[in-house]
């Protein structure tokens, strides 16, 4: 798992590895890794579908999973759809094909480099759902350029969802929650479903929590919990713009401590 050294991408920023792996995670590494990992194909667009013994019912996407216990627990929970991890930290990929192994599931697929390169090859329309939590703040002001969420990334995800489709976003930094809100509350194809405080406030029953939603609430931190709609461009409400359907709401924007968070993603 090297890294990727496009001109047009830049360079991948990050953690590629931690500690050494235990002999049991690298044999997985060795032996799981290699008939799970996607590999790009050479020209033509990539239909995530084929990825998977058997067609699933839809396809879902988390950008970033960490130690993977999210992905894993949305896998055993949703059987019929077909999941994409992408992550470059290899001790966080080795942890998740742990918890393949132990638990069988055969419906998740490892992307081991940078997501954007994926992003770039998938199928229009391809993607039922997208999860990006608890992503590295990059808090100091000169970094904010290597912050996952922002309007490249945006634009990519707006072609590969399909209309309706679910973007789920999680932080625990102050800063960068309103660097989210921003950004994803400006993009012409995303509307923030929020209704009401208690929509950002508590994690919905079917998200999972991770650790990271756990060492906030160690350390006192209040996470926040966001989710946006892919528009079809007949459904799009210019009045949504700015704040979604949350409009008129108290913005999640008092709650945490400002700089910090997790360098672990």
């Amino acid at each position: 798992m090297t890294e990727a050294t496009s001109p047009t991408l830049g360079r991948v920023y990050g953690r590629r590895r931690g500690r050494p792996l235990r002999q049991g995670r690298r044999i997985l590494a060795e032996s799981l890794l290699p008939r799970i990992a996607i590999t790009l194909p050479q020209e033509g667009a990539l239909d995530p579908k084929i990825l998977f013994p058997t067609p699933p019912e839809a396809v879902w996407l988390e950008l970033g999973f960490g130690a993977g216990e999210h992905l894993a627990a949305q896998a055993e929970a949703h059987p019929r759809v077909g999941f994409i991890g992408c992550e470059v930290f290899e001790n966080g990929i080795a942890r998740l094909l742990g918890d393949i192994a132990h638990s069988g599931l055969d419906n998740i697929r490892i992307f081991a480099d940078d997501a954007r390169l994926l992003l770039d090859r998938l199928a229009p329309a391809s993607i039922g759902r997208v999860f990006i939590l608890f992503p590295d703040p990059w808090p100091k002001e000169r970094h904010h350029k290597r912050r996952l969420v922002a309007c490249a990334t945006l634009d990519r995800l707006a072609i590969v969802m399909q209309p309706g489709a679910e973007l789920r976003l999680a932080t625990d930094d102050p800063g960068y929650l309103a660097w989210m809100l921003e950004h994803a509350t400006a993009h012409p194809d995303f509307v923030w479903t929020a209704r009401r405080a208690a929509d950002w406030r508590e994690r919905p029953p079917d998200w999972p929590a991770t650790r990271y939603e756990e060492k906030a609430h160690a350390a006192g931190r209040s996470p926040v919990f966001l989710s946006f709609r892919r528009q079809a461009i007949a459904d799009r409400d210019p009045a949504e713009r700015a704040g979604g359907s949350g409009r008129g709401l108290p913005l999640p924007l008092d709650g945490g401590r400002q700089g910090g968070g997790d360098d672990g993603r």
